[in-house]
């Protein structure tokens, strides 16, 4: 145990966030910096309880008790050790992941939970800076190919893992840098790109092989890649976004948020392009309450729009943990992003009716209602419509599965009745040598999940190519998360 005491003795503290004012002026990761002595007092706080339940709220099982007491106790290069045991990306989960680990946290059944998400993340930036993170190359090379279509957290878990086995790894992104969703999805105040580089900088020095802006489907057909490699991972996410079919869907200022995010980031890192979506001194509606939704919510900030506005069909969730969400489960708690820190109007229990139009196709407002939830549907309020002033929506309302592609339909995988791609439980498609990880299997989830289904997937192909494994294992493909 780090510190016997350190749970009653030392209350949680995260680091501050920067000024508001200060932050929305540029495109920076939020947070600033933390003395590595107060990261030791945070750390000290873990108990190393008898039973951690943290390890089962986190999927990819992280030692937390374990890295906490090395952090405790100063040792760096054990403490990196011990997280890149279970987790290829710490830097990524730790700025991104809604740790459940920490909702599982003994000490957070009477107390505050101890900090593990800021813990991990300095573990491994600490890691960085002191030259801890190296290539690790293979000893031996097996021969034997793997393609892995998509670049996303589960695509490069599982291509780290097969490259470190010993495969040739190629990974083919149809967009024009690898990244997936943590590149062209996430904002750069919650991870700057150059994080996301350190990283493949690394894999390609493994020798893993990186093949972006390649059309996997069309000019790389599902029977070329057959042809060339031995096995096939499909990481290719939930990325077939969910609508709203209601009047004025089709006018000008209408954008699913993928439609909007990557123009963001192109604008943060200095790339302006002439038919971008920019909203300075517009009036923004963004509709769904989810991360997604706070990344636009940030980013419209930072572009300078003159109103936004954020819209939930579900009530407001309480402050407290409620009874149907026990501990150690994950909480649907009323939570406060940094993006809602610096501008939060949002509506909760309201449901959208109409986009409403200038008479020349532009979007000029929406027609929305209050709803009630009773028995089991949302019914409209009467006499509770509204219009709220809009020249851009942005809808934020999830994903439905994998798109549709030409690629599914030459490789003859099956799809399930909730539009995911069909695996067994080691990933395997219905077609010999094809495997699933990720959101295009599961359904939207977190990152750390597709992490986890990466580097569990990439065991079952080290299995199917040699005979044998030496890759961890880590969760079957039908285990279903806490949350989504």
């Amino acid at each position: 145990m780090a510190d016997p005491k350190g749970f009653l003795t030392t209350a949680r503290e995260l680091p501050s966030r920067r000024p508001v004012d200060v932050r929305i002026q540029d495109w920076r990761e939020v947070y600033e910096p933390q003395s590595f002595e107060n990261l030791q007092k945070q750390a000290g706080r873990c108990m190393d309880c008898g039973v951690p339940f943290c390890h089962s709220g986190c999927p990819l099982g992280n030692l937390i008790p374990e890295w906490n007491d090395l952090i405790h106790r100063g040792d760096k290069q054990e403490a990196i050790n011990r997280l890149h045991a279970t987790n290829n990306f710490p830097e990524v989960t730790g700025r991104l992941c809604p740790a459940p680990c920490e909702s599982a946290c003994v000490v957070a059944i009477n107390l505050d939970a101890v900090t593990i998400k800021q813990i991990e993340l300095r573990t491994v930036e600490e890691a960085f800076a002191g030259g801890m993170v190296k290539p690790l190359a293979p000893d031996r090379i097996t021969g034997k190919t793997v393609a892995v279509i998509g670049s996303g957290p589960a695509g490069l878990a599982a291509a780290q893992q097969l490259t470190r086995a010993g495969h040739t790894v190629a990974v083919y992104e149809r967009a024009a840098k690898i990244g997936g969703l943590l590149r062209y999805g996430i904002p750069e105040f919650k991870m700057e790109k150059h994080i996301l580089d350190r990283r493949l900088n690394q894999m390609e020095r493994e020798g893993t092989r990186f093949r972006p802006g390649v059309d996997v489907g069309g000019e790389l057909t599902g029977s070329a890649l057959r042809k060339k490699y031995d096995a096939i991972v499909l990481a290719v996410g939930a990325t077939k976004w969910r609508d709203l079919d209601i009047p004025g869907r089709d006018l000008v200022g209408v954008y699913q948020a993928m439609e909007y995010l990557p123009w963001g980031n192109a604008q943060a890192l200095g790339v302006l392009e002439p038919d971008g979506i920019n909203v300075a001194g517009k009036h923004v509606v963004i509709l769904g309450g989810g991360d997604t939704g706070a990344d636009c919510l940030g980013t419209a900030i930072r572009q300078g729009a003159a109103s936004i506005t954020q819209l939930e069909i579900m009530p407001r969730p309480s402050d407290e943990r409620a009874d149907e969400h026990p501990w150690p489960t994950y909480p649907m708690i009323y939570r406060i992003s940094s993006a809602h820190e610096e501008r939060d109007n949002r509506l909760f229990s309201v449901s959208t009716e109409e986009f409403l139009g200038d008479g020349a196709g532009n979007l000029r407002a929406i027609k929305i209602v209050e709803t009630e939830f009773i028995n089991g549907k949302f019914e409209p309020v009467s006499g509770s419509e509204k219009e709220i002033i809009a020249d851009f929506v942005f809808l934020a309302l999830g994903f439905t599965g994998p798109q549709r592609s030409a690629l599914l339909e030459q490789l003859e995988v099956g799809i399930d009745d909730r539009g995911n791609i069909i695996r067994d439980a080691n990933y395997a498609a219905n077609n010999d040598g094809v495997f699933v990880a990720g959101d295009a299997g599961r359904g939207q989830s977190l990152i750390v999940w597709a992490i986890a289904e990466g580097r569990s997937a990439a065991s079952s192909v080290d299995r199917y190519l040699t005979g044998d494994t030496q890759l961890p294992y880590s969760i079957e493909p039908t285990t279903r998360p806490l949350m989504v």
